[in-house]
């Protein structure tokens, strides 16, 4: 969804030039519509349905979102749907976009089937990360890797003192 977002604000980029009632509309297309204040949805409202490349763009990101709602035997058909509609937008940016989710479409597809995401890997990187931070002066590998193991864990070691009563 960052993808589709950078998409949308480049073709708004492009656009702007020529339509000027796009300037400082930028976060009234990424943002989600929930949190817009009241004078930003009565723009949005009024630009995502003219005929402006930026409101396609928007209405394309509005018809990706769908796919996160659907059942997973639907999903399948419907992102390969947007990616044909994405193409004949003639939208470069959202070609582009459309190009990139067709070579990921077997990971975003499994999604449906797993509910998995690489979240909980890219949490453990971040306290390794921050493990190999602490870790500087170590005198060798093991020692990093024993602090690795003791930062990733939810094991609450108690001090000895606390063990012998």
């Amino acid at each position: 969804m960052k993808l589709v977002g950078e998409a949308v604000d480049e073709v708004r980029i492009h656009e702007q030039k020529q339509e000027p009632e796009l300037k400082r509309t930028k976060y009234i297309w990424l943002k989600n519509e929930t949190n817009l204040k009241a004078e930003q949805k009565e723009t949005l409202l009024r630009l995502k349905d003219s005929n402006l490349q930026t409101g396609r763009a928007y209405r394309l990101t509005l018809a990706l979102l769908d796919l996160w709602t659907l059942p997973h035997i639907l999903a399948d058909v419907y992102l390969r749907e947007w990616i044909g509609w994405a193409t004949r937008s003639k939208l470069a940016p959202m070609v582009c976009l459309a190009k990139t989710i067709k070579q990921h479409e077997e990971g975003i597809l499994r999604w449906f089937h797993s509910r998995m995401t690489n979240g909980l890997l890219e949490g453990i990187n971040g306290l390794v990360q921050a493990a190999k931070r602490k870790a500087r002066g170590y005198r060798n590998v093991q020692n990093l890797i024993a602090m690795v193991y003791m930062t990733t864990n939810k094991l609450r070691i108690l001090a000895l003192s606390a063990r012998r009563s």
